[in-house]
């Protein structure tokens, strides 16, 4: 089938980026898929990160996408929803996480012919940091598609309960696999430059105030010195804060903070030195962290929000928390190592992996398309 995607694609870098990029390549081995993407994606002034864009050494997935739309420039939205009708889809796939996408988006879909099967990915409907915008954004986006893809039931109620007649289907996010192998542990702990003899929690990704570093950080502070934590991501939110409560840890010195994104060939050095990766979240849908962890066999220990439940203590790959509370995210942790629940962890994450392919998502994402027209 020809199928055209609209995404975050290359040169653009993070995990909308990184989860098409290989969606993408699982699609183009069945069908003929045409991607799109950004000219720009965020004005400077409003991203809080170094950079929107992958460094040239990285090994990111250089996905031949057509750019065609700046966000923040109305003017581009009809060539770009002509570039699109041009392509001739049998199947258009939108991926939705920013509510202000949702008039380009919208627009996409709508001046394409019924015929076409317009599809979205909802990564994210309502958004962690809300705006007055969002629910009119989001009801003229909802409207323009078809049917859509949920990745936790968090983000279906989500959809539901703004189109209470939505087609959708729910399947798990994909793990990751273009990260590299895993290494030797003691190897990864002395290339980082860590004790090679702790029990290591790692924290890993872009640092906002949603994800609750912060109670980590506290829950750190009663562990004993058998611990230390690792903290790897470029901070989006107040770096002061976090600086401020890792100087005033009585475990400071087992505290090794690393502000800076992480290339596609790194990932597998942080993840080859962890013992357990945690997610201390406020708010959550999904996440590609825990289909970053899972591939390196590395359980993980999470709130329970959004959709991390069901897509981690149910099929029994790590410990999920009542609350994001940081006493309910030490006794988490001290109950991981204390109970020896590691290897039973790995084993189950072994069993669970050739359930979640890019291959099989792909699949079953051209079958509902099938399914619903």
């Amino acid at each position: 089938m020809k199928v055209s995607i609209f995404s975050a694609f290359y040169p653009f870098r993070g995990g909308i980026a990184q989860f098409n990029a290989s969606l993408f390549r699982a699609l183009e081995k069945d069908n003929h898929v045409k991607a799109f993407t950004f000219k720009n994606q965020y004005p400077n002034f409003l991203f809080p990160g170094t950079t929107q864009f992958v460094d040239e050494n990285d090994t990111s997935d250089r996905i031949p996408a057509t750019r065609i739309v700046s966000t923040f420039n109305p003017l581009t939205y009809l060539s770009a929803s002509k570039k699109i009708k041009e392509s001739q889809p049998d199947i258009f796939i939108a991926n939705f996480w920013m509510s202000f996408f949702g008039v380009f988006l919208g627009l996409f879909a709508r001046r394409l012919p019924n015929s076409t099967r317009k599809i979205a990915i909802i990564h994210n409907l309502i958004p962690h940091e809300p705006r007055f915008f969002d629910k009119w954004l989001i009801r003229y986006f909802l409207k323009r598609y078809d049917s859509f893809v949920v990745m936790s039931d968090a983000v279906r109620d989500d959809v539901l309960r703004f189109k209470p007649d939505a087609k959708f289907i729910q399947m798990n996010h994909p793990w990751y696999n273009h990260f590299g192998e895993k290494i030797d542990v003691t190897q990864a702990r002395e290339q980082i430059g860590i004790d090679s003899t702790k029990k290591t929690l790692l924290f890993f990704g872009l640092i906002r105030d949603y994800k609750g570093l912060d109670l980590l950080l506290d829950a750190f502070n009663s562990l004993d010195d058998s611990y230390q934590l690792l903290i790897v991501g470029e901070v989006y939110s107040k770096l002061e804060l976090y600086q401020q409560k890792i100087e005033q840890s009585p475990n400071k010195e087992r505290i090794h903070f690393l502000n800076k994104y992480i290339q596609d060939s790194e990932v597998n050095l942080y993840f080859s030195a962890a013992d357990l990766c945690v997610l201390p979240y406020r708010t959550a849908t999904q996440s590609g962290i825990t289909a970053t962890s899972f591939h390196f066999d590395i359980p993980i220990l999470a709130t329970n929000v959004g959709g991390f439940k069901s897509q981690i203590e149910s099929p029994g790959l790590g410990i999920v928390v009542d609350e994001p509370n940081a006493q309910l995210i030490r006794e988490g942790i001290e109950k991981y190592f204390n109970e020896r629940l590691k290897e039973p962890f790995i084993e189950a994450i072994h069993v669970e992996k050739s359930k979640n392919t890019w291959d099989l998502f792909a699949q079953k994402l051209i079958s509902f398309s099938k399914e619903v027209y």
